[in-house]
Formats: C-alpha cells, structure tokens, sequence
C-alpha cells in the first residue's frame, strides 16, 4: 500500500480535532518500552478505528508523533557506510541508493498514534515504504561494521561495578 503521509498527518489531525481527542504532540514511543501494544496497520490501516477504539476505551489523549525526512539522516547512513567493511561494488550501489534518498527530504517518514490505558501504551505506526527502504539499507550497513553486535558486553556502567 503507497502512503503519502503528508496527507494523512492532516487528515488525522483534522480528526482528532472534530472527535474531540486532546492532541499531545509527543516524541516517537517506540523505543521507550517494548510493552506497548501495536495496532495491525496490515489488516487495518484505516487509523479511525485505533481512534475509535481509544474513545470506546475512555482515552481522550492522543499521543501524536511525525517524523519528517532529513538530509541528516542520509548523512548519518553514509557515515555509516564509511564505517563499514562492505566490498568496494557493494559499498558503491549502497551509496548511491542513499543519495537517491535525499529526493525524499522534507517529507514526513513515519506517523505515529498512541494512547495509555491500564498501564500498556496501545500504539498505530505507519511509515512511507520509502522509509521502510531506508532503514533496511542502514540494517545492512550496520551488520557490516566491524565490533556493533556485543560492544557493550560489559553493561552499561563500561566493565566498572561497585563491590558495595
């Protein structure tokens, strides 16, 4: 399915306005907590019944995130790419895939809706296929840098702890 988000985020805005939800603009939830229930945006992708079944569950917060496209995040990728132990042809058709990204700067990537209700965060995410592309490009970039998987074998505190 070909989303164009753009015109979606005011579609969504535009309900939740006249469905009376209160609109918290908020930073993406999907790193915060892997006990979030996600919404199945396959099957239904229409975000009115997310919202629908907020309302029916009492919520009247939406938590709502755009993520918009940035020339910085295809430099981050070819940072990356520089990082990476990848052959020289492979290395090459990665870069200019990555380039060929920058046409989509400034157009939103990815939305997000999400409620709490009885302590679990339920969540709706979309995200332009585009964008879907992007981030398994970065995935195979990362897999190709030397020392990412188990860096931080140590913990979080760098190999130190307390004998307290």
């Amino acid at each position: 399915m070909q989303l164009n988000l753009d015109t979606l985020k005011e579609e969504i805005l535009e309900y939740l306005e006249s469905q009376g939800f209160v609109v918290f603009r908020g930073y993406s939830r999907l790193a915060e907590t892997d006990s979030f229930v996600a919404w199945d945006t396959d099957h239904f992708p229409d975000f009115r019944r997310f919202l629908d079944a907020a309302k029916n569950a009492g919520v009247r917060m939406i938590v709502y995130h755009q993520r918009e496209f940035s020339d910085e995040l295809v430099e981050d990728g070819l940072e990356r790419l520089g990082e990476s132990e990848l052959p020289r042809e492979e290395r090459r058709s990665l870069e200019a895939r990555l380039r060929e990204m920058r046409d989509y700067g400034g157009f939103t990537c990815a939305l997000e809706l999400s409620f709490d209700h009885q302590g679990r965060v339920y969540l709706f995410s979309l995200r332009a296929e585009w964008y879907e592309d992007y981030l398994d490009l970065l995935e195979e970039i990362d897999a190709a840098i030397p020392g990412e998987e188990g860096e931080d074998d140590q913990g979080s505190m760098g190999g130190y702890f307390s004998q307290n």
